[in-house]
């Protein structure tokens, strides 16, 4: 597989000359109280922006603001394949009474046949978990689940040729949680794991997406009052925009 050097990369046609790109707002929540409800408007939402024949790119929110997009986008091509860049896999279970928390999106997505968990990969995993069992799911079900240390022994260029390889040509899901960068190049989110990537493997990751039928993403676990000096919104409106480079662009 010949991937571009970065240096390539980042001469991607400008992503308002490649489509047309809009601000859709804000989800107009009517239930934001209670977690199933504000998911329920979620969903909603991004089926009436799917609906008008638009593929989405979402920020969050907290990471399980996913789980009612890939519902959204179901009807065209689900299961997905997904790639995940993260520092917790966020496939647990019941806790505090839910399912559905930030930190379980996507073992619920698996229950219900929203991504292919055997074209599923997860990159940059690390950090503490309460149990040694909670991202067991992960494994069980065939996720590609590739931990910090690995993908510095690979490098990025073997890395993503690695993501490539799992999700293949179909139809690909993005979600990029903040705290998959280290604390140190973004400091604002709710559970920064010490040990993550820089903010360039960041955008190498990202820009060595290119060419991948991606027909959603999502950047999420952003939270600026963590950060006083405003770095990680920074990095994140970068992060976003390369997302987007990619979704219109092309190779």
């Amino acid at each position: 597989m010949n991937l571009p050097s970065f240096a390539e990369s980042i001469r991607q046609p400008a992503p308002f000359e490649g489509a047309t790109v809009v601000d859709g707002g804000d989800v107009p929540f009517e239930r934001i109280y209670n977690l199933d409800d504000a998911h329920s408007d979620i969903e909603k939402a991004f089926k009436g922006w799917r609906e008008d024949g638009l593929r989405v790119l979402a920020v969050g929110g907290d990471h399980s603001i996913s789980l009612p997009i890939l519902r959204a986008l179901a009807d065209q091509g689900a299961p997905f394949a997904m790639v995940h860049i993260d520092a917790h896999c966020d496939t647990g279970h019941e806790n505090m009474g839910s399912r559905f928390h930030h930190g379980a999106p996507f073992s619920r997505a698996v229950e219900e046949g929203l991504i292919d968990p055997k074209r599923t990969v997860q990159v940059g995993i690390r950090g503490t978990a309460a149990s040694h069992d909670y991202w067991q799911f992960s494994y069980d079900s065939g996720m590609r689940v590739m931990k910090i240390e690995e993908v510095y022994d690979l490098g990025i260029k073997a890395t993503i040729a690695e993501i490539r390889r799992v999700v293949g040509d179909g139809p690909c899901y993005l979600t990029f949680d903040i705290d998959s960068i280290d604390p140190a190049f973004a400091p604002g989110t709710g559970t920064p794991e010490v040990g993550g990537l820089s903010s360039l493997e960041a955008l190498m990751l990202v820009r060595g997406l290119t060419g991948l039928n991606i027909v959603g993403a999502d950047l999420v676990e952003v939270s600026p009052p963590f950060d006083q000096t405003g770095n990680t919104a920074h990095l994140a409106a970068n992060i976003l925009f390369d997302i987007l480079c990619v979704m219109t662009g092309g190779e």
